[in-house]
């Protein structure tokens, strides 16, 4: 790119994503804002991946091959090779709105934002469905730590200054799944300004094959992962009461995951070590108040380790689980 001036670096992990991939760069590649740069980190793909890559002529696409590393490894890869203001993080299976990068990036340096979040669309298969990030005003953390329950702990829908995550050494997990969650906590942590762009710019796509409908023995990660969470906020008085409430939201969405969990074995040892966690660090994980924006009947099920082992079963049976 010479000494051309980019604004945002886009990171985009590459791994057997041929069937989505072209939609995903054309919409960056597309956008409205120009001073951009495309980083592809091709993560050891054996399908047609790099050949779709290889189909571009753009000087914004920057593009790596490296051997299989797994997407925490590859992300901080990224991070280490963009030059950009600002970076963001997007899945080569997911796309953004064409003017994302210019509304997020007008966004944070109207108000000189550390981090920006906007809303955003799960795509289920082609149905659009809107997830809409609490509104908050312009602030940190410690200003609202309301903050930590408000913004979804996924790196997606959101704009990080580069010298936010550079200067404090902030990197993903290498070695656990579900490693999204502690660069997003950190993030926010040190973060000055945390804004909020009201508009739905990304979609988030969920399908058979994806993330979020694949469960196998790396679940236990998630302990692990909940573990260094707490132990980040630990630190931080004023995240004291959040925090719990916080744990049992992860912990309670995860075993009810285990619906889709292919191994009926390892989702019920999941739901039994996930209920231990809970009675040992957060004794009155049944109370009302860590349910207050949930259904009675969602909150019968995921407050009783009986009834969530019960109803993910059920729902794996009917699906064709075992």
């Amino acid at each position: 790119m010479g000494m051309e001036k980019v604004d945002i670096s886009i990171i985009v992990p590459v791994y057997n994503t041929e069937k989505y991939l072209k939609k995903c760069i054309d919409s960056l590649l597309n956008q409205t804002k120009k001073e951009i740069e495309v980083i592809l980190i091709n993560d050891g793909s054996n399908d047609n991946s790099e050949k779709i890559i290889k189909s571009y002529n753009d000087n914004r696409i920057k593009y790596f091959k490296n051997k299989n590393q797994g997407i925490g490894k590859t992300r901080n890869f990224g991070i280490n090779k963009a030059v950009g203001k600002y970076l963001m993080f997007i899945d080569s299976d997911d796309y953004i709105r064409e003017d994302c990068c210019e509304k997020m990036y007008e966004n944070a340096i109207k108000n000189k934002s550390s981090i920006v979040v906007s809303n955003y669309y799960k795509d289920i298969d082609g149905k659009l469905l809107e997830i809409s990030i609490g509104n908050f005003n312009s602030s940190s953390m410690k200003e609202n730590p309301d903050l930590l329950l408000i913004i979804n702990p996924g790196p997606c829908n959101k704009l990080y200054k580069r010298e936010l995550i550079v200067n404090n050494s902030i990197k993903f997990d290498e070695e656990h799944k579900y490693e999204d969650s502690p660069f997003v906590v950190d993030a926010l942590l040190y973060a000055d300004r945390i804004s909020k762009c009201n508009s739905y710019l990304s979609y988030y796509c969920i399908h058979k094959n994806s993330e979020t409908t694949t469960r196998d023995d790396k679940v236990f990660d998630f302990l692990y992962i909940i573990e260094d969470l707490r132990n980040k906020m630990k630190k931080h008085d004023y995240l004291k009461e959040n925090m719990d409430i916080f744990t049992v939201d992860l912990i309670t969405n995860y075993t009810i995951q285990q619906r889709a969990q292919q191994n009926k074995k390892i989702g019920n040892k999941f739901i039994d070590e996930a209920f231990a966690y809970l009675k040992r660090e957060v004794p009155d994980y049944k109370d009302k108040k860590y349910y207050k924006n949930k259904s009675y009947f969602r909150r019968l099920i995921e407050s009783n380790k009986f009834i969530t082992k019960r109803y993910c079963n059920i729902a794996r049976y009917k699906y064709g689980r075992r």
